[in-house]
């Protein structure tokens, strides 16, 4: 694994710290701290990563690589100091390795270790001095912290901490401290809480604030979730491969510019991989393109990767190994359209296909034919059947609440036969009205001249 940047090693470090924090199931610590050098020395911004997690095998650190083009020698010698020890061991074991070495035998020394004098604890810390503008790897982690929220793990607390040595001394700052506003409980489900944590991450300012914002989303009325979730196998055999969605959308037709990224027709994307924040592989957008999204009413433009998230720009946007390769890809487009579906089964009205839509800009003068054909009509036992199966009183209903019935259900009609149609049922589509005492509809053939094709259709007006 090479890396090209300061601050794409200082991620995966974290990363790896954060997967020790998950696999020990107990409630662990993980700290990031900048101490920055005195104005009087060279900038030099040394860098800790430690948690309490388990301890570290080191065959993560083996196969580190760097590219020396991109990372010169005057910011980054290439060694990291590690530190490690499990709760089964008695000691503290201390490693130094220098990345810059090609020969992996001699990557990795061993440095005296320090007793635990009986004490039972575990836990891995990693240390590194760059030279590195210290706002850059702030503003990388910080946003890193800010996306694992989102994914609620259980048993992880995160703490960012800047220190400053001036001539008064050293201070510290603690630029980033998780404070779980929502908390879950531990038997929670992985899905369950990417649900809240995507909601806390949305209603924050901006999506980038440590604060909720009231001004954003004053409703949670206006926010509609749903998720997917998909597995992978081949044959009888489970690949081990799971991929879960959540999807959010909003109802806020003008958003307040000072609350929101000038985004404009495009959705954001946040993509995990183990646990870790990612841009979106490469596998994963060539899915996402492949989904029919004019099925859900949207047409797709691109897919552009920023800095921790990836922008699906739309072209119209509605108010309202090879082998493990295709395996994602398919994986991605399944799951993502189970989430779509569940949106769209779940929220009446909600991502409706564009057919749908211009169906259903008919049914007010549809819905005002068929009332004044109702009303006007002197038989009064058809009025009143009539009524009765719209489920209003005959007498003294005004033809305002007739027309307004009708086109309910009309829209309703064509709201479930738009959610339908992607399964592609043969079930006859429902009809209008429903009545319990009728069960079957009698078509004599003799009423239909010689010569008609095709087959009626209750929606064939």
């Amino acid at each position: 694994m090479e890396f090209a940047s300061v601050p794409a090693i200082c991620l995966h470090l974290i990363s790896s710290a954060i997967q020790r924090c998950r696999l020990s199931g107990e409630l662990c610590r993980l700290s990031v701290i900048l101490k920055c050098s005195p104005p009087s020395d060279p900038l030099v911004l040394r860098i800790s990563i430690s948690d309490t997690g388990i301890g570290s095998f080191l065959d993560e650190f083996q196969d580190l690589k760097f590219s020396r083009e991109a990372i010169g020698a005057e910011k980054w010698d290439g060694v990291l100091s590690v530190r490690t020890t499990s709760t089964c061991d008695n000691e503290v074991y201390h490693y130094q390795l220098n990345l810059k070495e090609s020969a992996s035998a001699r990557r990795l020394t061993r440095l005296p270790s320090n007793p635990k004098n009986g004490v039972k604890f575990s836990g891995t810390e990693v240390c590194l001095s760059i030279s590195e503008s210290l706002d850059v790897l702030l503003a990388e982690i910080n946003c890193f912290f800010q996306k694992m929220l989102v994914l609620k793990i259980p048993n992880v607390v995160y703490e960012l901490v800047v220190e400053h040595e001036d001539a008064s001394g050293s201070r510290c700052e603690n630029v980033f401290l998780a404070n779980e506003s929502n908390p879950l409980p531990f038997s929670a489900s992985n899905l369950e809480r990417l649900k809240s944590g995507l909601e806390d991450y949305i209603l924050k300012h901006g999506n980038s604030s440590n604060k909720k914002c009231g001004s954003c989303f004053p409703s949670l009325e206006h926010l509609k979730f749903r998720s997917g979730i998909a597995c992978c196998t081949e044959g009888q055999k489970n690949t081990g491969l799971l991929m879960e969605a959540v999807i959010v959308i909003s109802e806020i037709s003008e958003p307040t510019s000072s609350c929101f990224r000038p985004c404009g027709a495009k959705s954001e994307v946040l993509f995990f991989k183990d646990f870790t924040p990612c841009p979106i592989p490469q596998s994963s957008g060539k899915a996402l393109t492949s989904i029919d999204w004019k099925s859900y009413g949207l047409t797709l433009g691109s897919i552009v990767n920023q800095c921790g998230y990836s922008l699906l720009e739309w072209e119209v946007m509605l108010p309202s190994t090879r082998q493990k390769t295709q395996l994602d890809r398919n994986l991605v487009k399944r799951v993502v359209k189970l989430a779509l579906d569940d949106l769209k089964e779940k929220h009446a009205g909600v991502l409706l296909s564009a057919h749908a839509l211009k169906i259903r800009s008919h049914a007010p003068d549809l819905a005002k034919t068929i009332a004044g054909l109702i009303l006007s009509s002197k038989d009064s036992g058809f009025q009143v059947e009539c009524c009765s199966l719209l489920g209003l009183q005959s007498q003294g209903v005004g033809g305002e609440i007739v027309e307004d019935c009708i086109k309910e259900k009309i829209i309703s009609v064509i709201e479930m036969n738009d959610r339908k149609s992607y399964q592609r049922s043969e079930e006859v589509a429902p009809f209008l009205f429903e009545n319990d005492c009728l069960q079957v509809l009698e078509f004599q053939e003799e009423e239909y001249e010689e010569g008609d094709d095709g087959d009626f259709s209750p929606l064939d007006i």
